[in-house]
């Protein structure tokens, strides 16, 4: 067999690396959170929203990602967002007021980290899988957790023994060995090389079954889906808000979980650890939920997920009282086991309702709502904390959030436009 047939794992796999680095440096923030509070004194959410910031200022550049990512590929565009992000980590320890850090670990960072992360590969992911779209991005975004584990340990020992302005120049120094290889090796589409989806040789013609036989709504598919059209559809509507909301329930326990596990009396060099197990646990989450979704379909697992989200924030209002370490554990695997599980559909989804040409600006959009969400649930997790002294009401509203983004998904119901391939009947 040809070894251009194994190129879409290679994408896959170059993807694996630059998340297991890229996402976890935006990541790393929850571990200096602490670190800054403690030597300027600065409020709780006026701190936080410096991680908020970065998100609601990539808002207003995410829709045109797209259009960006389909003109100069993955090649160009993601070195771009590796050294927006790598300045932002070495400027860093320069700071000396809140706007200092806004513009640096906030705009630099996040922004570049869009670019880097879940939503940078989502517009391109998609193109190399049908059959098992799924699994392929579950792997992917599985590099995640492999980064966790390796680099907060890393650079919480590195924070506690030289201080959080050497861990940044360290972590600013690593993020470079992303730039020659997604210049070297990444690839838009596979039909850059020759290929169809899923390693074919060819490319599929509009009859070939094995890709027309997932097709439920054939005058759904039919249209070509522009981002005037997509907006006037109730579907894009509510997937929207199942982007703002889950973001929303996940990067606001991701920000204040380290601090929160401190204050409620676990040692800082165990909080890192969980830091980094959940995203090790997230590996499993997202390869095994990616391939069940293959299966039962992309609603399903969303929902697990967000239930994982429910559950991780019910065992954190538990540890105020019983700070065991058992519940410890019980909230590891809630929000890395289950909860990032969804990131392996959260691709898949805007690509099975809007798949085509324009599939790059329709999925922008719908990034503004993932990106909002990521930026608000941190500063108002931080704003509600200074306004009631305690995180009891922030968590129940990321708890309130999870459930209205099942009910969300399931309205858009991508299961009624194409089927995943365990929904596909055989042919005889």
């Amino acid at each position: 067999m040809h070894p251009r047939v194994f190129y879409g794992w290679v994408v896959v796999a170059i993807a694996f690396v630059t998340m297991a680095i890229g996402v976890n440096a935006r990541t790393s923030f929850s571990l200096l959170f602490a670190p800054i509070l403690d030597e300027f004194g600065w409020e709780r959410g006026i701190t936080a929203a410096a991680f908020s910031m970065g998100f609601l200022v990539s808002a207003s550049f995410t829709p045109f990602l797209g259009g960006w990512m389909d003109r100069h590929g993955p090649r160009l565009v993601i070195p771009v967002g590796v050294v927006a992000m790598s300045a932002g980590l070495a400027l860093a320890p320069f700071v000396s007021r809140p706007w200092h850090l806004y513009l640096t670990l906030g705009v630099l960072v996040s922004c570049g980290s869009v670019v880097v992360g879940y939503t940078g590969h989502s517009f391109f992911l998609p193109n190399w899988f049908v059959r098992r779209r799924g699994v392929a991005l579950g792997l992917a975004f599985s590099g995640v957790g492999v980064g966790a584990i390796a680099l907060f340990p890393w650079l919480q020992a590195m924070i506690l023994g030289a201080g959080w302005r050497t861990a940044c120049w360290a972590m600013a120094g690593v993020l470079l060995v992303l730039v020659p290889l997604n210049a070297l090796f990444q690839r838009l589409r596979p039909e850059e090389i020759g290929l169809a989806p899923d390693g074919d040789q060819r490319r599929p013609m509009a009859s070939d079954a094995r890709y027309a036989s997932n097709v439920v709504d054939p005058a759904w598919v039919a249209v070509e889906w522009t981002l005037a059209r997509a907006i006037r559809t109730s579907r894009f509507w509510w997937v929207f808000g199942a982007f703002f909301t889950s973001l929303f329930a996940w990067y606001a326990v991701q920000v204040h979980q380290t601090k929160y596990l401190i204050e409620v009396g676990y040692a800082p060099v165990t909080a890192a650890y969980a830091l980094g197990f959940v995203g090790l646990a997230g590996v499993g989450g997202q390869i095994g939920l990616g391939h069940l979704s293959d299966r039962i379909g992309r609603e399903w697992v969303w929902t697990i997920a967000c239930v994982g989200y429910v559950s991780c924030y019910g065992i954190l209002l538990i540890m105020r009282e019983y700070p065991s370490p058992a519940l410890l554990y019980a909230m590891v695997a809630a929000q890395g086991l289950i909860g990032h599980g969804m990131s392996s559909v959260y691709g898949a989804i805007p690509a099975e309702l809007f798949q085509g040409k324009h599939y790059g600006s329709v999925f922008g959009v719908l990034s503004l709502a993932a990106s909002a969400g990521a930026g608000t649930g941190p500063w108002v997790t931080g704003v509600l904390y200074d306004r009631t002294g305690s995180y009891v009401v922030a968590f129940w509203l990321a708890i309130a959030f999870s459930a209205a983004s099942v009910l969300c998904i399931w309205l858009a119901g991508p299961r009624k436009v194409r089927a995943v391939a365990g929904r596909v009947p055989a042919r005889r």
